[in-house]
């Protein structure tokens, strides 16, 4: 029997539903609504196609939104100096800054990335944010492990006690994914590279999630039957054909449940930053 398909689309909408919720009381009792600024830096067309979905999103919910486009020779001095501008705006709870940099800008990463306000850092990037994360804390956390998390539990799929392998140690997604998984008492793997009898450990998973950036690396024989796969991967193999990190076809034969590629984590990654910039919003009020 087939994997119950994890339909990023469902859950997206549940996750925005009641950020648009909090959002419309936020402004209830204080008079605006949650904004959102997002800088982008030169002509990089993956991250425009980014920009603009999370544009449609601060539209479809109501939110303010700014959109910053600066050339590609935009000096570090200039970057630094506009997110001064947006930590100051009070109208603008969210700042985010697309990555990546141009390559001129990206030995500067840590530096234009921690000097964004911790309370406004929807991205959870911010070196506060990320120890809050660890350490147990109430925090901004990256959105793609968050939106993946909040689609378990959505989905009524047990995480306490369930044993978690992470295939993958980002900053971006690996990491923060171990930190909530752990919170939510899962036993947690955190797999990368140099990780000997790599499929043995996965075929021990109850949650496996890959995060890796092969594609189609995930294969039927490394899951175990009846397991939930969340595939974070998305790779470009033709012109015009997007695959996971998993190899679907196979595994979704296999799995209890699984996201697909495209139409499955992706957009739980937007929804879940709208929900971050309603909560980045109550932060600084002072409310969470």
């Amino acid at each position: 029997m087939s994997a119950r398909i994890l339909s990023g689309k469902e859950f997206a909408t549940k996750i925005k539903e009641a950020a648009k919720e909090d959002a419309l009381a936020f402004r209830d009792e204080y008079g605006f609504m949650p904004g959102l600024a997002v800088i982008i830096i030169g002509e990089d067309s993956a991250s425009q196609v980014y920009v603009r979905n999370k544009n449609k999103a601060c539209e479809e919910l109501g939110f303010h939104s700014e959109m910053i486009a600066l050339p590609a020779d935009t000096s570090k001095d200039e970057l630094l100096s506009r997110i001064d501008a947006l930590n100051a705006d009070k109208k603008i709870s969210g700042i985010l800054v697309q990555l990546p940099l141009p390559k001129a800008l990206q030995p500067f990463e840590y530096d234009v990335l921690n000097r964004i306000d911790p309370m406004k850092d929807v991205d959870g990037f911010h070196p506060v944010n990320v120890g809050r994360l660890v350490t147990g804390q109430e925090s901004l956390v990256p959105c793609t492990p968050a939106g993946c998390v909040r689609m378990l539990e959505l989905a009524d799929i047990p995480i306490d006690g369930a044993n978690a392998v992470i295939i993958g140690r980002s900053n971006i997604v690996g990491k923060p994914m171990m930190s909530l998984l752990l919170k939510k008492s899962a036993t947690v793997t955190v797999c990368h590279s140099h990780t000997k009898n790599l499929a043995e450990i996965c075929r021990n998973a109850d949650v496996l999630v890959a995060a890796i950036g092969k594609p189609l690396f995930v294969k039927a024989d490394m899951v175990k039957p009846g397991a939930t796969v969340i595939d974070v991967g998305i790779n470009r193999i033709e012109p015009k054909k997007l695959v996971g990190d998993v190899d679907y076809d196979s595994v979704k034969e296999v799995a209890g449940a699984i996201t697909p590629v495209p139409g499955g984590v992706g957009l739980l990654t937007i929804a879940m930053l709208m929900a971050n910039t309603v909560k980045a919003a109550k932060l600084q009020a002072g409310r969470i």
